[in-house]
């Protein structure tokens, strides 16, 4: 590595593969010879590293060339990683962090990203190309229009108001997915699947109940065609994958490579997916993915016991001034909070899946969690806590009140958010907005302060679970007592039993 840093780094190219120091895999497959198979929405960091890393490993061996991914993006931002990678050919330097180490590879599977517009019209034509068979996405988990409190449709979000009246000319995702299945419909193309990439239990079920919900309001002919004959695999993904900042480019600098977008990613992987493909699909298990009829079960182990177990950590983690995830693994108050919430308030609720238990499953995550190489953020994992609350924790809650089992752990979860939310740390340092819906979290965070009982209110996040007297209860407490003697103290308390 040392020798590379003296030399100046390649600038990532298609032509300038061949200069790239042999140290790091490349594609193996002729690029300019791919052609498109799937549109992605959404080009970050996850994706890059995980479902195009996939598609990668499989054209690695000569498999699934006219499957290659087209990127395109709904939101203003997404225009600035489409210059991004434009300007290095779609390729992007994939850095793996192991504990012992580092390895790095060019990922090539991209070939090509839309423009970025209000309207979504190249979006909608691309996706309407008879050679797209799977739209995929990762939209965040709030980018669902979903009712929180309901778990169902959102028909009345100011966004999809506006694409039921506008079909032709969407704001959203999936206004310009409903679009492209017009057009198609009308050319008798056929259908594709929409394959959602998020964390989201049943994910393929809810991408299904929005893509239809939307089409309903303005064509209900429609909506009958898209669900007799599109597919929605449920999925399940898995990998840690960090921010990219100036540590990031460096850390490709230091392998040789000029890249301005590359990614950082933990040394596992998972990827389990229901095989529901109306237009067919890369033989994507050939490269470690898996194909079953039992996804709910994986992801209800991974949603729970790792994204509910990210919650567990950030918040807390945040109010002390941990930066990262595993910095929260070795402060000894914050990792023995971590393990007995997850150990007899999360896993009671996990059934098994084949060749690994819930236990196990948390052993392992503890030491991915534990890697010192991984700089996932506090900030990163509490963001967007409206809806990662709602959607990992609080069902876990849920399924407590009706077993009439533990819940002080995840009570105390809760009261650390609602703690956050006030905006600022223990040491009195300001947390910046972290949410879509900060403003309205601090206000009510802070009315919580005196009155606890006001953070419950929110009944988009909690529903019903205000008027449950053993959480809210328990949920009081804990808020009072961090706002009393803090965050330490709170967790110190809940472990004293150990």
């Amino acid at each position: 590595m040392d020798e590379l840093m003296t030399k100046t780094p390649v600038q990532l190219r298609n032509a300038t593969l061949g200069d790239i120091p042999a140290t790091v895999l490349r594609p193996s497959y002729a690029r300019d010879r791919l052609t498109p198979g799937i549109v992605h929405i959404g080009m970050g960091n996850f994706h890059r590293a995980h479902q195009a890393w996939y598609l990668h490993r499989l054209m690695q061996q000569g498999a699934a060339q006219d499957w290659a991914i087209i990127g395109a993006g709904v939101r203003a931002g997404d225009a600035v990683m489409r210059e991004k990678l434009l300007a290095q050919d779609c390729l992007t330097t994939l850095i793996e962090l192991r504990p012992d180490g580092t390895s790095a590879e060019i990922c090539g599977s991209m070939i090509g990203f839309l423009p970025v517009e209000a309207e979504n019209a190249a979006l909608i034509a691309q996706m309407a190309d008879p050679a797209i068979r799977i739209v995929s996405l990762t939209v965040t988990e709030g980018g669902y229009f979903v009712n929180p409190a309901t778990g169902s449709f959102d028909p009345t979000s100011p966004d999809i108001v506006h694409d039921a009246a506008n079909p032709e000319a969407p704001r959203t995702a999936f206004g310009a997915i409903v679009a492209a299945l017009r057009l198609r419909r009308a050319a008798g193309v056929g259908p594709f699947t929409v394959q959602s990439c998020d964390n989201l239990r049943g994910n393929g079920d809810i991408t299904r109940d929005t893509v239809l919900g939307l089409a309903r309001l303005s064509d209900p002919a429609l909506a009958d065609w898209i669900a007799q004959n599109c597919t929605f695999p449920n999925s399940m993904v898995d990998c840690i994958v960090p921010a990219t900042g100036a540590a990031e480019i460096a850390a490709a600098r230091a392998f040789g490579i000029d890249d301005a977008a590359p990614v950082t990613h933990e040394n596992f992987r998972q990827w389990v997916i229901e095989d529901k493909f109306c237009a067919g699909r890369p033989d994507w298990d050939r490269v470690g993915a898996t194909f079953t009829d039992r996804v709910h079960d994986y992801e209800a182990m991974k949603i729970r016991i790792l994204n509910a177990g990210h919650q567990v950590l950030a918040n807390a983690g945040d109010l002390l001034g941990l930066v990262t995830i595993a910095d929260c693994m070795a402060d000894a108050d914050v990792l023995a909070f971590w393990r007995k919430v997850e150990a007899t308030e999360i896993v009671p609720h996990v059934a098994p899946v084949p060749d690994m238990q819930p236990m196990d499953y948390m052993h392992l995550i503890e030491r991915r969690f534990s890697n010192p190489a991984i700089r996932d953020t506090t900030r990163r994992v509490a963001f967007d806590g409206s809806s990662r609350h709602p959607g990992f924790v609080l069902p876990i809650l849920r399924d407590a009140l009706v077993a009439d089992a533990r819940l002080s752990g995840l009570a105390l979860v809760e009261a650390l958010w609602a703690r956050m939310c006030a905006g600022t740390r223990e040491d009195g340092s300001e947390i910046e907005p972290n949410d879509p819906q900060w403003d309205a979290l601090r206000a009510q965070a802070q009315l919580a302060r005196s009155r606890p009982a006001a953070w419950l209110e929110q009944q988009a996040i909690y529903g019903g679970l205000a008027q449950e007297p053993r959480f809210a209860r328990a949920f009081t407490q804990w808020l009072d007592l961090i706002w009393q003697d803090g965050a330490r103290a709170a967790l110190a308390l809940y472990t004293a039993d150990m």
